[in-house]
Parts: C-alpha cells; sequence; structure tokens
C-alpha cells in the first residue's frame, strides 16, 4: 500500500533523524531561570539572523502573536490587519480576550495591505472611535494563497506607521517562505518592523515553537506576558534544537517546496474542474473549483488514492507542500489529479 501523501498542511511535517539527534543530544535547563542552554542559543542565533536585539521562544506562532499585540495595545486600542489575517481569523478572538483591543478589518489583495489602506484607516483623534496602536502584516499570507508582500510596499507602510508613531508587527508564520523567493536581506528585511514572530514548525519543519524577535526591552517585557499566558517552560532545550536545527539547515530548501507547489498549480488548472488557481508563490496551492458542490467529491476522491488535501473555503481546495514531500509524492499526486 502507498504512503499517505499529506497535503494538509506544512504543520504535518516529521523531524527528520537527523533534527531527532539534534533534540536527543540536546543540552538542557531551566528556561524560566534562563538557564536552558539551548533555548539561549536558539534565541541568541534567531536575533543575530534578523539583525534585531533578541527572541524569546514560545510554544506556537499563535502565543508569539499575541504576545506581540499585547505588549503594543492598550485595552480599549485598535489594530489594523487584513480582514483574512491569522491574528484576526485564527487565533480565538485572542486580539479581544487577551488585550481588549478592536480590530480595523481592511479587504486587501490576497491578504496583504497597502500604505494607503494603512493611511485611510488610522483613526483620528475623536473620543468616539478607538485609538489605533497598531499595524499587523502577514508575509506570506495563508488565505492569500501564500502571497509574498512586495517590500517596497512594506517600505511604505512603515513610513506611514513611523509618522503616526504607529509599531509595525509582522506574522511571519512562512516568512522564511517569503525570504528565499523574494532575495531581499534579512537584515533589510527586519529593519521595518518593531515585532516579528517566525514559526518553526511549518516549512522549517521543526515539530514545536515560533519564535517573537524584537529588542531587548520589547523582549524583556514579553517574557512577563508569556509567563501570564502560562507559556513559561522549563528543560525546553528538547525541542528548542529542533528549532535551531531547522533554522540552520532548512531555509534553502523551501525552494524546493515552492517548485513542488508550481507543478501542483499547472495540473490543477489543466483540469476541467478547476475554474482558476490563486497564483502559486511559495508552497500553497489553492484551487477554485468550477463546481463548489464537487468539492467533497474530489477530497475523498484524493483520499480514496491516500492523498490528503483541504477544504479552504466554499468550493476552495488547498495543498500545501513541504519537506516531507518527495518528487516521487508530487509525481504520483498529478497522476491522481489527471485522472479525477
Amino acid at each position: 500500500m502507498n504512503k499517505t501523501i499529506d497535503f494538509r498542511s506544512d504543520t504535518v511535517t516529521q523531524p527528520t533523524p537527523e533534527m531527532k539527534e539534534a533534540m536527543f543530544n540536546a543540552p538542557l535547563g531551566d528556561d524560566v531561570f534562563g538557564e536552558d542552554p539551548t533555548i539561549n542559543e536558539l534565541e541568541r542565533y534567531a536575533a543575530e539572523m534578523f539583525g534585531m536585539e533578541a527572541a524569546i521562544y514560545c510554544v506556537s506562532g499563535t502565543q508569539t502573536n499575541q504576545i506581540a499585540i499585547n505588549i503594543h495595545v492598550q485595552p480599549g486600542g485598535e489594530v489594523i490587519t487584513n480582514v483574512d489575517s491569522h491574528v484576526y481569523k485564527y487565533e480565538g478572538g485572542g486580539i479581544a480576550r487577551n488585550s481588549g483591543a478592536s480590530v480595523r478589518l481592511i479587504h486587501g489583495n490576497r491578504g496583504r495591505l497597502t500604505a494607503e489602506d494603512v493611511k485611510q484607516w488610522i483613526n483620528p483623534d475623536n473620543v468616539h472611535l478607538p485609538i489605533t496602536q497598531l499595524v499587523s502584516l502577514e508575509d506570506t499570507s495563508n488565505r492569500g494563497g501564500g502571497a509574498i508582500y512586495d517590500f517596497e510596499e512594506i517600505q511604505r507602510i512603515r513610513k506611514v506607521c513611523l509618522e503616526n508613531n504607529l509599531p509595525l508587527h509582522l506574522d511571519g508564520a512562512r516568512l522564511m517562505n517569503a525570504m528565499v523567493e523574494n532575495g531581499i536581506d534579512l537584515k533589510t528585511y527586519a529593519a521595518e518592523f518593531d515585532s516579528i514572530s517566525l514559526c518553526l514548525s511549518k516549512g522549517l519543519g521543526a515539530p514545536v515553537g515560533s519564535l517573537l524577535i524584537g529588542t531587548k526591552d520589547f523582549i524583556h517585557k514579553a517574557r512577563r506576558v508569556r509567563k501570564v499566558f502560562g507559556g513559561g517552560m522549563r528543560q525546553a532545550g528538547i525541542i528548542a534544537a529542533g528549532g535551531l536545527y531547522a533554522l540552520k539547515n532548512n531555509v534553502a530548501r523551501l525552494r524546493i517546496d515552492h517548485k513542488h507547489a508550481r507543478m501542483l498549480g499547472e495540473t490543477l488548472e489543466e483540469q476541467n474542474w478547476i475554474k482558476e488557481v490563486v497564483p502559486v508563490d511559495t508552497n500553497i496551492v489553492v484551487g477554485v473549483m468550477e463546481n463548489p458542490d464537487d468539492l467533497q467529491k474530489v477530497l475523498s476522491k484524493l483520499e480514496d488514492e491516500g492523498i490528503l488535501a483541504m477544504d479552504f473555503g466554499p468550493g476552495m481546495i488547498r495543498m500545501v507542500t513541504h519537506l516531507d514531500n518527495s518528487s516521487e509524492d508530487i509525481d504520483r499526486t498529478i497522476e491522481v489529479l489527471k485522472k479525477i
């Protein structure tokens, strides 16, 4: 029987034998006391990689995003973000629940904002309106099918933020996917943001964790918020070692995932049951069904062949490539898609 090929998300990856070995041999300590050498190395390595002062290791991207938002805003404030952003759509109402803030939702292009969007929706000093306190971007954009921000647009957004004394946060759940494609120097890119959330457990292949990166003062505050959120971990170097291995070894290979995604996207475009395919920029492939009612039938047919994909909304199928998908897996999937 053929193995199951899982395209539901790049979160399903398994650590490689080399990553497991690094985790098994990781020196450990109590991280709440600041004494886990592996976590300390991961945080130092990531901060230097981005040209920022400090970092903190957390259990998930949701946690790093929510910690950042909690620091940047005050109760009653407002966050400007895209209507499809992860911080709004997939974090359990955390902006309201954790930070008591409201959200200004903008309908942008494939999950992305423009400087004009931001400028238009900064609230004036009016007692009837919440105070705009933060702008949050997502690169790549999940709901946008892995869309990459134009770096010049990020710079324009940053200029608007500076002119209005607003911090700029990045949900970089798949940031490294963007970076291997856009060719921007990582430190140059990071300099536009006040805080960056970087997920290690998606395309980078680590089993657990995300990093929040910023200034020393910001990360000092983040440690207190992480503790309040119940995120203080003890001998967590055993999982942080997977993230450290991922940053050192699994970034450049993301291009392979992108190549595989383009192959799947091209195949989907050729099928008469697909109306259109969202442009494939990175490792996310989104196909829009010709007949939305056929979506579950297609997903079932794929599953019968040992291939898992995701319902991504009415009449939309999503496939996400990752390091557990071999070239043989892609070839077999293409064969199955052509037979549906």
